[in-house]
């Protein structure tokens, strides 16, 4: 996968390079002036540069502890503590949502694991209303399920997304991290 994304990367950073170069670098009929145009415009389009412009953010959290959460009084927010990773800092731990710090097409995704004895559930919020994406599972005798849902989503700058526990449903996690909350920017718009 870091494979594909680094090609992918090195591509785009191709592509733009040409355009870069055919739209702004091929305008004197002198060959020599062509060759000394082109080596200033390489020196200020480095990649160090471009990569710089465009914001890292990326995130994954579990709920960790050793144990289950249940609610049967109403729906209740989800806090996953376990931080894995936070790049670009838009996770809080403390409150368990991530705030988009950019507008642009985010990739966010969630697994919940529980035992199968009571419905299990998890939900994706987004700014406290929308639903986004769910998993929503029915009892079905002894055992454990886990399920899980993505998708990528356009956020606007300031954005929050969060995870909720529907009324009367439950989730499970421990230290292996069966029940997470991800993320990261595909790309700013």
């Amino acid at each position: 996968m870091k494979l594909t994304v680094l090609m992918v990367c090195l591509t785009i950073i191709l592509l733009l390079l040409i355009t870069y170069l055919l739209c702004h670098c091929f305008h004197s009929s002198n060959l020599i002036t062509q060759k000394k145009h082109i080596t200033g415009c390489l020196k200020t389009f480095t990649l160090v540069n471009f990569c710089s412009a465009v914001p890292k953010v990326a995130f994954a959290a579990s709920l960790g502890g050793n144990g289950m959460q249940k609610t049967t009084s109403g729906n209740k927010d989800l806090i996953y503590r376990d931080v894995l990773t936070n790049i670009g800092q838009a996770y809080n731990a403390e409150t368990g949502e991530f705030t988009a710090p950019v507008r642009g097409v985010y990739y966010i995704r969630f697994s919940v694991n529980a035992p199968t004895d009571f419905t299990m559930s998890g939900v994706l919020y987004k700014n406290d209303a929308e639903i986004q994406l769910i998993v929503h599972e029915s009892p079905s005798g002894s055992g454990s399920d886990t399920g899980s849902n993505g998708a990528p989503l356009m956020l606007e700058k300031g954005d929050k997304l969060k995870m909720v526990l529907w009324h009367n449903t439950q989730i499970w996690d421990n230290s292996n991290h069966h029940s997470t909350f991800s993320g990261y920017l595909l790309f700013p718009m």
